[in-house]
């Protein structure tokens, strides 16, 4: 399942494996598209996917609020991982949201934190 929803400018995904919806602001979504427009080019479906349904996900080694995830698309630039760097604010009740997301050929860096068996 990969839905999205979006309220005020802000587009909110369905992200299962932290338990509450990942937002995308108006200008993290500016950055993605000058800095890897290639990640939304059709409505941003993979990113849905990707926190939706990651392949792993991975504690970044210098800031444990944020978590690396990707996914791996064979079809999309001659097979690549999208990886999406979500932060998460503190308590039960965290607020998460997208910095950014990008391209990659290799397996991020950072404490594999949860992996697809």
């Amino acid at each position: 399942m990969c839905r999205r929803g979006e309220y005020r400018g802000v587009v909110f995904f369905v992200c299962p494996y932290l338990g509450g919806p990942v937002e995308l602001t108006r200008e993290r979504e500016g950055h993605i598209l000058r800095k890897h427009p290639e990640v939304m080019s059709d409505q941003s479906d993979r990113l849905a996917l990707t926190l939706s349904d990651p392949d792993e996900v991975h504690r970044d080694p210098d800031d444990a609020g944020t978590r690396l995830f990707f996914r791996w698309i064979h079809d999309w630039l001659g097979g690549k991982n999208l990886v999406a760097v979500v932060v998460s604010g503190p308590g039960p009740t965290a607020r998460h949201w997208v910095v950014t997301a990008f391209p990659s050929r290799k397996v991020p860096a950072g404490e594999p934190e949860w992996k697809r068996r």
